[in-house]
Parts: structure tokens; sequence; C-alpha cells
């Protein structure tokens, strides 16, 4: 299994950027997937899965601000990120099963 993150990068406060996620190796479609944050010195998040039927679930700081969606013809989930705030910023990682993408890194400025 593997995972490519990509997507990250620098923006405003109040901006928006939307962060990828491709699977190799893996049946995509009938695996949950998640995306996770960490900022150095702290223990990784957890801040939003979607299942195989695509039902979503969200960390209570990015409700209304984050969308996760997927696509399985195309083996992707992306988060959708608005709204950004000076505290979003972190590496993003997204995981199915036990195994982690490399993480891209998202950078909010006030």
């Amino acid at each position: 299994v593997q995972l490519q993150a990509s997507g990250g990068g620098l923006v405003q406060a109040g901006g928006s950027l939307r962060v990828s996620c491709k699977a190799s190796g893996l049946n995509f479609a009938i695996n949950t997937i998640s995306w996770y944050r960490q900022v150095p010195g702290t223990q990784r998040e957890l801040v939003a899965s979607i299942s195989s039927s695509g039902s979503t679930n969200y960390v209570d700081s990015v409700k209304g601000r984050f969308t996760i969606s997927r696509d399985n013809a195309r083996r992707t989930a992306y988060l959708q990120m608005d709204s950004l705030k000076p505290e979003d910023t972190a590496a993003y990682y997204c995981k199915v099963q036990s195994t982690w993408g490399q993480g891209t890194q998202v950078t909010v400025s006030s």
C-alpha cells in the first residue's frame, strides 16, 4: 500500500487549499480514509475521515470549514480547507488502514 499526499502550501488567513491523497496497492473503495495533522512537538490529530459509504466525521475545530471527499475511480481522497486560520498550520497526513502518506505542509499566515 502506498499513499501519495500533495497540495499543501502557504496561504493567507481566510484563504483555501485542497490537499489530495492518491492510493495504490489496495482496494481503495472499501476503505475508510482519514486525514490527520501534526504540529512539531505535539501529537498527531485526527481531522476528518470518510467511510466507504461516504459517511464523514470532523474534529470540532474544522467543522463547517473543511470538507473531506473521495473519488474511488481516481483512488484519491481530498481535503478541501476553506476559511483557513493560522492555527490550521501543520503537516497534513492521510491514512488508510495502518499506512500513512508522507505528509504535506500547510502554512496559514496571519
